[in-house]
């Protein structure tokens, strides 16, 4: 079965770093674009980024770039998400997401990532 693991999440400062990691399982990674999204609490989820099949990348929102770094890992089954100077703002839980081939959808459970002083 489908499987999205996110991981990599946590506490840190603004200013700080953090890398998620979204191990996929139960579908042909290759084959799927794979996206990142976020909520932070009493706002609706919004995409963040998304790595397409190809390897290229987009980061969504102009307060994510220049910071937002996505990339993945077919070899690995793996999709990454680098944050950089993080501001409280990007407070949120981060999912992960496949669109496979065939265009079903499938969610991770999410990470929480909390940047607090």
């Amino acid at each position: 079965q489908v499987q999205l693991v996110e991981s990599g999440g946590g506490l840190v400062q603004p200013g700080g770093s953090l890398r998620l990691a979204c191990a996929a399982s139960g579908f042909t990674f290759s084959s799927s674009a794979m996206s990142w999204y976020r909520q932070a609490p009493g706002k609706q989820r919004e995409s963040v980024a998304s790595v397409f099949t190809t390897g290229r990348s987009t980061i969504y929102g102009d307060s994510l770039k220049g910071r937002f770094t996505a990339s993945r890992d077919n070899a690995k089954n793996t999709m990454y998400l680098q944050m950089n100077s993080l501001k409280p703002e990007d407070t949120a839980v981060y999912y992960c997401q496949a669109v496979l081939y065939d265009l079903r959808t499938y969610w991770g459970q999410g990470t929480q990532v909390t940047v607090s002083s």
